[in-house]
Order: structure tokens, then C-alpha cells, then sequence
């Protein structure tokens, strides 16, 4: 049996925190999970990202490949961007590609890959006209988007990591 390849990838929202879990739960419900950061995600996570490549037995990549060099990673089966932040939701569906993760899921959006999002935010942000239309944008895009209201700023704990990783299925299929 072949394990399908999850691309796991988080902005800098406190919920990334919590991405060490996500990976063993993602990992117990048959996924072979590779992670990606934002720069500012990779920053807050320095001190773990041995721990975290070790853990997923992948090199976690937050900025693009020189041109020229393997790629690091199998190919995503899925995706699952969260926390997606507003910066990251506005850039996605703008096709702004300037960081390795939004250009991971904007490639995905192209390839056909099932992808999942979750959204977070606070309200104040969330209020800006553009952030709507992003939403939207994404959703047509074929995007499973979960939201969730980050007002006021919540522990990692209350992020709906678990839906997310429902959405994407119970296990991973086997094949």
C-alpha cells in the first residue's frame, strides 16, 4: 500500500502552534504529511522545524528551491492550508505567488489536487471588502474553505484543525 501525500501548509496564526499534532493526526488517519510555512510561520517555529522535519520525515520548506534543485517533496494527493490567514487568503486568490506556500496552493488550484482551507482572522480584518470577494474567489476556485473567526485571539486548541482534516477525509485512501 501506497500512503497518499498530504501538503500541510500554515501562515503565522497562533493555531500553528499547534501543527505538531496536527502532523501525528494527520499521519494516524494514513497520510504521508509534508509541511509548509510561511516565512513569518517558519520564524515563530524555529526552534522546532528539526523536530518537525523529523517528525514528518520530510524537510519543512518555507521559501522556494534554488532553480535547478530536486524537488524535496512527492507530489500532494491534498492539500490543507490552515491557518490561512488574511495576508494568505487575499494573495491566493489574487495569484500572488511571492511565498512558497501560496505558490504551492495556487499550483495545486491548477494540478486539480483537492484542497481544503481554513481560514483565520480577526473580525476587523475580516471586514474588509476584499477579504469577501478572496473567499469567494477561492471557493470557485474549487477550494473546501473553512472559516473561523480568530476574535479575540484563540489557543491553538479551539482552531478546528480536526474538521479540517475530516474534510479531507477519515483516512487517506489506500491504493
Amino acid at each position: 500500500m501506497t500512503m497518499k501525500t498530504l501538503y500541510l501548509l500554515c501562515s503565522a496564526a497562533p493555531p500553528v502552534f499547534d501543527v505538531a499534532h496536527v502532523i501525528e493526526d494527520a499521519q494516524a488517519r494514513g497520510w504521508n504529511v509534508c509541511l509548509g510555512l510561511s516565512p513569518t510561520a517558519a520564524h515563530w517555529l524555529a526552534e522546532s522545524l528539526d523536530g518537525l522535519a523529523a517528525l514528518t520525515g520530510h524537510p519543512v520548506l518555507w521559501q522556494y528551491p534554488l532553480p535547478g534543485e530536486p524537488e524535496q517533496w512527492p507530489a500532494a494527493d491534498a492539500l490543507l492550508y490552515a491557518p490561512a490567514t488574511f495576508n494568505t487568503v487575499n494573495a491566493w486568490a489574487l495569484g500572488l505567488t511571492d511565498t512558497l506556500t501560496v505558490g504551492l496552493a495556487t499550483e495545486a488550484l491548477g494540478n486539480g489536487t483537492p484542497v481544503t482551507a481554513v481560514s483565520c482572522t480577526n473580525s476587523a480584518l475580516a471586514a474588509h471588502p476584499r477579504y469577501e470577494t478572496s473567499l469567494a474567489t477561492l471557493r470557485g476556485a474549487g477550494v473546501q474553505l473553512l472559516l473561523h473567526d480568530n476574535t479575540p485571539m484563540q489557543a491553538p486548541a479551539h482552531f478546528p484543525w480536526a474538521t479540517a482534516l475530516n474534510g479531507l477525509g477519515h483516512t487517506a485512501p489506500q491504493h
